[in-house]
């Protein structure tokens, strides 16, 4: 188990990892992150909105289901956002240099430190 600050650290080790949060998804406020390149309360509170808005979506089709992850992919970036299962309310949000990065790796890294984190 690790802490939020050891946890956001643990994400930068992705090949092209650029900055990590964890963001509550009810203010937009971030509780802990590492790194550097974005502007990262701006980043928050738009990523805020897009889980807001999947979650809303998702509940007008009477889908029953949940959301993994989210994937955005730029030009230049990947970003990813994965709700966490067991602490509703809260995502962890990584920036990775998409030229640098393995998009699967990524997942894989950002699933499993999901599952460690202490909140």
């Amino acid at each position: 188990m690790a802490t939020i600050n050891q946890s956001m650290q643990e994400l930068l080790t992705c090949d092209g990892a650029l900055c990590a949060a964890l963001v509550d998804s009810s203010s937009g406020m971030i509780l802990g992150q590492a790194g550097s390149g974005v502007d990262m309360e701006v980043a928050a509170a738009g990523n805020t909105e897009v889980v807001r808005a999947k979650l809303k979506t998702m509940r007008a089709l009477g889908l029953n289901d949940v959301v993994e992850d989210i994937l955005i992919t730029l030009g230049k970036q990947y970003h990813i956002i994965r709700p966490m299962a067991r602490k509703e309310g809260l995502f962890v949000y990584i920036v990775l240099d998409k030229s640098k990065s393995n998009l699967a790796l990524a997942r894989r890294k950002v699933q499993e430190v999901e599952k460690d984190l202490i909140v």
